[in-house]
């Protein structure tokens, strides 16, 4: 149709309306007078049709809306939050489990045949809150993999004691290189504090003279109802899960720049959170600062591409770390609703990490930036 023809049409239809009748509904007129009418239905001959309850019909009885209070025991009450329960994190690492021993690995000689592009041979990593959990255990990755590391805590003691049992471990598994011997210090840094950041990163680069990668592995999770969650909290919460992770990133990513080398990357530790809703437990500001560290992985990822720097981010799941333990050991029927939330059926090893780590921070995945991994059993 051309459009003369669209045209004439237009003229027509409009001649037809206009020589209806109008129904007179009310005495106040509904539009202005001489105003063209949108329609030509008034609004008395429109109603409202109110949804039919079926009983006889299954899905819809299975379907119908919630009632009751949060978490109550009606439809839907097993994907809802409970505001019942509170978890704080503990400001004394006290409480949680005794000091961690590494994982027993498999040294010596390999011979099991493997791709040369996952070594991190002649490389120095950098884990934030390395010094327990899974920052220990994707730190220790990294140097079975080959890599020189350095351990960033808040409790530099324990990061000390971890770099002396990770060495010794080392050595006692490779007795056929006893002068391979990686190099691995500990650091304080308390990643909320550009200052503390800075400092941390200049003393990185003095004891091992380049970074080459990155781990924000620092980080903590909290449940309180959103309504109760303290202020203060949440910004302590996103200071080290959110601010944490920019703020080394960007100073790594400024040393990497000055180096203008082609193999520097980053995998940030977000969560399965970052992507889905958490049940029973009410965590939404982490949640969404797990969201948050997601996408600043992607976001930076495409604006450091023009200088050779990788941004990934893992999503672990539900994993078996001293604090999860804690606070399974507090709420056991919460392992119960946790595993049943999940396909394979259960929780997760902080070992499981340790091939997405080595893979995203190694050449193996060189083209891949920008990318979420996540490691959470389906």
């Amino acid at each position: 149709m051309n459009a003369s023809s669209a045209l004439r049409l237009l003229r027509h239809t409009s001649s037809r309306l206009a020589s209806r009748p109008a129904a007179v509904t009310a005495t106040t007129p509904l539009v202005k007078a001489g105003a063209r009418p949108l329609s030509t239905i008034s609004a008395q001959q429109i109603a409202h049709t109110q949804r039919k309850k079926n009983s006889s019909d299954p899905y819809h009885k299975s379907s119908t809306e919630a009632v009751g209070e949060s978490a109550g025991p009606h439809e839907g009450s097993a994907s809802r939050t409970d505001k019942d329960i509170v978890v704080e994190y503990p400001d004394d690492e006290a409480e949680l489990a005794a000091h961690e021993q590494p994982l027993r690995g498999r040294g010596g000689v390999h011979f099991v045949r493997t791709l040369p592009t996952f070594s991190l041979e002649g490389r120095t990593a950098v884990v934030t809150g390395g010094a327990r959990g899974l920052g220990l255990v994707m730190g220790q990755a990294l140097v079975s993999s080959g890599s020189d590391l350095a351990i960033v805590d808040l409790n530099k003691e324990e990061g000390e004691k971890q770099a002396k049992e990770l060495v010794e471990m080392f050595r006692r598994e490779n007795p056929h290189d006893p002068e391979v011997i990686p190099k691995i210090t500990a650091h304080y840094c308390d990643v909320s504090d550009p200052d503390s950041v800075n400092a941390c990163i200049k003393e990185v680069l003095e004891a091992h003279g380049k970074i080459d990668h990155l781990v924000t592995s620092a980080g903590f999770t909290e449940n309180f109802s959103a309504e109760t969650y303290p202020y203060d909290r949440m910004k302590k919460l996103w200071g080290v899960d959110v601010d944490g992770t920019y703020l080394f990133a960007t100073g790594v990513a400024r040393h990497l720049m000055e180096r203008n080398i082609t193999h520097g990357s980053m995998a940030f530790i977000g969560s399965m959170s970052g992507s889905i809703v958490n049940v029973p437990q009410p965590q939404a500001p982490y949640n969404a600062a797990k969201a948050a560290v997601r996408h600043l992985a992607a976001s930076l990822a495409v604006e450091w591409a023009h200088a050779h720097i990788r941004v990934n981010c893992i999503s672990p799941g539900y994993m078996l770390t001293a604090l999860t333990r804690k606070i399974l050991d507090e709420k056991p029927e919460l392992n119960k609703t946790w595993t049943s939330l999940i396909p394979v059926g259960k929780m997760g090893s902080p070992e499981d990490l340790q091939g997405a780590v080595v893979y995203l921070l190694s050449d193996a995945s060189r083209y891949v930036t920008g990318a979420e991994l996540r490691v959470d059993g389906g």
